[in-house]
């Protein structure tokens, strides 16, 4: 909407690579399972952000955003298996957020985002 609406090149070229990545993560079958020690919703979170990067990557309408997330992509790929570790490790434990009707901000952040490298990687950005 907003790309066609104010001519945003940049975003459309963000949506339609979104798609691209929905349609990986689908077909790859990443979605969140309710079993203890298979992909969670942080690491279907991982694999979705993996490939729009590797989607936005491969685009070559904005070279700009190909520099980006060419990096960014490099590094998802190459902390797939580290990151996925860090965040199964905390599957299947108790977590303290602070609450169940107001929980901390801190502590949920803590829990939602276990990985210390994928979290670098998003900070880079």
């Amino acid at each position: 909407h907003l790309g066609s609406s104010y001519d945003n090149k940049k975003a459309i070229i963000l949506s339609e690579a979104l798609d691209d990545a929905t349609e990986k993560f689908l077909d790859n079958k990443k979605s969140p399972s309710r079993k203890v020690n298979e992909l969670d919703n942080r690491g279907s979170h991982f694999y979705l952000t993996h490939y729009w990067a590797e989607a936005l990557a491969l685009q070559n309408e904005d070279e700009e955003l190909k520099k980006i997330f060419s990096a960014i992509e490099e590094q998802l790929s190459n902390n797939e298996k580290p990151i996925i570790e860090e965040l199964n490790s905390v599957q299947g434990v108790v977590m303290d957020i602070g609450g169940y009707y107001d929980p901390s901000d801190q502590l949920t952040s803590q829990a939602m985002r276990p990985s210390k490298k994928f979290n670098e990687i998003l900070a880079s950005l």
